[in-house]
C-alpha cells in the first residue's frame, strides 16, 4: 500500500481534492474487510503519533489508539492539561518538538476561535502530517466516516436527499464542527442537502457560499430551511445533531433562553415517517437521548449510527497509513 499522502496535513478535507478524498475511502474500505478477517496491517511497524486532546474524547481517541497499535505504531495519548501548553508554551514549539520525536501528530481543540487556529500553527512548523481531531471549524475523521458510511448503505450518492438537522440539547455547548464539515463534503458527491435549524444557529456565511459552489459544480442541491418537517421530508439519510450558537453568540452558557424556546427540534417517530421509508438514522454520538432523539428511534431499525461509529476506526487508520507511512 503506497503512502501516497506521506506528510499531508489532515486539518479539512477542504485541503483535499475530490480523487484524494475517494483514495483515503477506498483504502478505509480495505482496512475495514482486513479487520474483520483479522488480515496483518501493520503499515506502521515502529511509528508513533501524538494524539493531543483539550476535550473529552471516547470514538476519536480509542480509534486513533486501537488504529495505530493495528496499524503495528504506538500512539501517545496527552492530556493537555498536563502538558506545557497549559502553562502557554506556543503551537509552535510543540509542534516542532513532537515532530522531532515521531511520524504524525493529532490534537483535538474546539475552543472557539482557538481551535483551528492552533492546529494551523503546529501545521506550520511540524515536519510530520498534523491530523484534525475536531477543532472549531471541522471535524474531517468523522466527516469521512460518515461519508463511507453513506456510501456503504447508498452507493450511488449523486442526488441523494441529506439533511443536515439542528437538534436540541443540553449537554453542552457543542461546536459546529459536525454540521460544518458535511455541508463542506456531502455536495462534493452530488448529493442534494439540506441544511435546517432555527434561527439563531446559523453555520459561517462563507461556509453557506462554499457548500452552494460545490452543490452546483457537482449537480447536487444544497438549500437552507428553518423548517424541522420539510428537512425530515423524503430525506433519504437524517443527521439530526445539536450544535451551539457560536457564529451569533460566543457565551459558554449551554442552557438559554434561545436555546430552550426551540425544545420541539427533536427526532421522534412522526419526524422519521415524514422521510423515505428506507431512511437512515445518523449521529456522530454521543446523542443526548431523550432531547436530540427518542430512543425508538436510535434504537430503531433505521439507525445506522454503530456502523458509522465503527468506521470511524478504519478511517483514522487509511488517513494515518497514507499520511505517515512509508511502504
Amino acid at each position: 500500500m503506497k503512502p501516497e499522502f506521506k506528510g499531508k496535513h489532515f486539518i479539512t478535507l477542504d485541503d483535499w481534492k475530490k480523487n484524494e478524498i475517494e483514495r483515503l475511502l477506498e483504502v478505509s474500505k480495505i482496512m475495514k474487510q482486513k479487520f474483520h478477517n483479522n488480515e496483518d496491517t501493520t503499515f506502521l511497524k515502529n511509528k508513533s503519533a501524538f494524539l493531543m486532546f483539550f476535550e473529552q474524547s471516547t470514538r476519536t481517541r480509542n480509534s486513533m489508539e486501537a488504529g495505530i497499535a493495528q496499524l503495528g505504531g504506538h500512539g501517545n495519548y496527552l492530556d493537555t492539561s498536563g502538558m506545557q501548553i497549559s502553562h502557554g508554551e506556543s503551537a509552535k514549539d510543540t509542534a516542532i518538538i513532537l515532530s522531532s520525536y515521531g511520524h504524525g501528530i493529532a490534537c483535538r481543540n474546539c475552543f472557539w476561535k482557538i481551535g483551528n487556529k492552533f492546529l494551523r500553527e503546529m501545521a506550520e512548523h511540524s515536519t510530520v502530517p498534523v491530523m484534525n481531531l475536531q477543532c472549531d471549524l471541522y471535524h474531517p475523521m468523522q466527516g469521512l466516516a460518515d461519508l463511507m458510511t453513506i456510501q456503504e448503505v447508498y452507493p450511488k450518492t449523486q442526488n441523494l436527499k441529506v439533511s443536515v438537522i439542528w437538534a436540541y440539547a443540553t449537554t453542552h455547548k457543542k461546536p459546529i464542527s459536525v454540521p460544518l464539515t458535511q455541508i463542506l463534503l456531502f455536495p462534493r458527491f452530488g448529493m442534494d442537502v439540506t441544511l435546517a435549524y432555527p434561527e439563531g444557529y446559523d453555520l459561517p456565511e462563507w461556509a453557506i457560499v462554499k457548500a452552494k459552489k460545490y452543490a452546483k459544480e457537482n449537480n447536487g442541491t444544497f438549500t437552507i430551511t428553518h423548517n424541522i418537517e420539510e428537512a425530515f421530508k423524503d430525506a433519504d439519510v437524517v443527521i439530526p445533531k445539536n450544535w451551539g450558537s457560536w457564529v451569533n453568540n460566543q457565551s459558554d452558557a449551554v442552557v438559554d433562553e434561545l436555546l430552550e424556546s426551540y425544545k420541539s427540534w427533536k427526532c421522534t417517530e412522526e419526524m422519521m415517517a415524514l422521510a423515505n421509508k428506507n431512511v437512515k438514522y445518523m449521529h456522530a454520538l454521543p446523542a443526548d437521548r431523550g432531547n436530540e432523539v427518542v430512543d425508538s428511534v436510535i434504537d430503531g431499525d433505521h439507525s445506522i449510527v454503530y456502523q458509522e461509529a465503527e468506521n470511524r476506526l478504519h478511517t483514522a487508520k487509511a488517513v494515518m497509513a497514507m499520511t505517515m507511512g512509508d511502504k
